[in-house]
């Protein structure tokens, strides 16, 4: 079995529908860590040897939060910051997260109608994660296609129910090894792919 971390950020918990949600389902599945970066850390203090210790102790690392005007909330940033430092996560001597897989699970408040070139946000949403892509690229990782609900807020209980078990199938998938990082096909989403 693969190991599983998830870092969870989302500073706003209690108004989310999709997110308490979705961390109520990856709570649910044996193996996967899951990793409340608001709750743990709300004064901003990242005890970065300690985070550092549980990546190496993962395989497969997932960033779960909202698209925060079109990146992730600055907890999240700042844990990137601090955590991915030179020498650990890159650079001459920084291959600790080498051959981890990456994944970004995000909810956006849009359509994906509105998430192309020629919609009214002018990107994909694999554009607008490129940072997170090349985060990954830069640290050696594997990058999988984003997990994305679109429409968020517009979501029915039913809606959200199959969005849960999409991603509990998609967990499951990653950790049981049935869905390899290394032979994804290249997918616009890997939703596509459960």
């Amino acid at each position: 079995m693969k190991k599983i971390l998830i870092l969870f950020a989302h500073p706003a918990i209690q108004k989310s529908r999709i997110h308490r949600k979705l961390g109520e389902t990856a709570r649910a599945v044996e193996g996967i860590t899951f990793h409340d970066l608001y709750h743990l850390f709300p004064d901003f203090y990242i005890p970065v040897k300690r985070e550092q210790k549980m990546l190496q102790e993962h395989d497969i690392i997932i960033f779960q939060h909202p698209l925060y005007w079109y990146s992730c909330p600055s907890l999240l940033k700042e844990w990137m910051d601090l955590v991915l430092e030179h020498n650990f996560a890159f650079g001459k001597s920084g291959e600790r997260l080498k051959g981890k897989a990456f994944l970004s699970v995000v909810s956006t408040g849009g359509s994906s109608r509105v998430y192309n070139e020629s919609g009214s946000r002018h990107y994909t949403i694999p554009q607008i994660l490129a940072p997170f892509h090349q985060t990954a690229i830069l640290c050696g990782m594997y990058y999988l296609p984003p997990f994305v609900v679109h429409g968020s807020h517009l979501l029915t209980k039913p809606g959200i129910i199959e969005y849960c078990n999409l991603y509990q199938k998609l967990l499951i998938a990653l950790r049981d090894e049935e869905l390899n990082p290394e032979n994804v096909p290249s997918a616009t989403y890997i939703n596509e792919l459960i």
